[in-house]
């Protein structure tokens, strides 16, 4: 569905809009990517795979967003799609395969550091849609 930046004064809070947490992680992780640089300017000619857990839902939120941020930053690669599975045993699990290119920062366009997510306003409420809130510490 979407994504949309809502008004802070220093960070960046995002509110995703999705049918299902599917979904809704999927559109999470792009909008990160997209905070960090020039996602339309990715070409799909490589992927990386994430497994992530998490006890909860907004842990499994908070680490999500937390291994994007390392995958673009730390590792160097620009995401621009997302094809992910959620399955809950004792915890959350992510299963994601994230399509994209190694980052050249010419190229992509780099825009702004994540520092990190926080756990700060983070929300997530099921009920026809699923509506995400969190906030980046930039």
């Amino acid at each position: 569905m979407s994504y949309k930046t809502l008004e802070h004064a220093t960070d960046a809070i995002i509110e995703v809009t999705a049918n299902n947490l599917k979904e809704a992680f999927e559109i999470a992780g792009i909008s990160v990517i997209e905070i960090i640089l020039d996602s339309s300017k990715v070409e799909e000619n490589s992927s990386r795979n994430l497994i992530v857990k998490g006890k909860d839902l907004k842990y499994l939120l908070y680490n999500w967003l937390e291994e994007i941020i390392i995958l673009t930053i730390t590792d160097g690669f620009a995401g621009k799609r997302i094809l992910l599975e959620i399955t809950k045993n004792e915890e959350y699990q992510i299963n994601a395969e994230i399509f994209g290119e190694e980052i050249d920062l010419r190229k992509h366009e780099f825009k702004v550091e994540i520092k990190s997510p926080t756990f700060h306003e983070m929300e997530i409420k099921q009920n026809d849609k699923v509506i995400m809130k969190y906030l980046l510490d930039l």
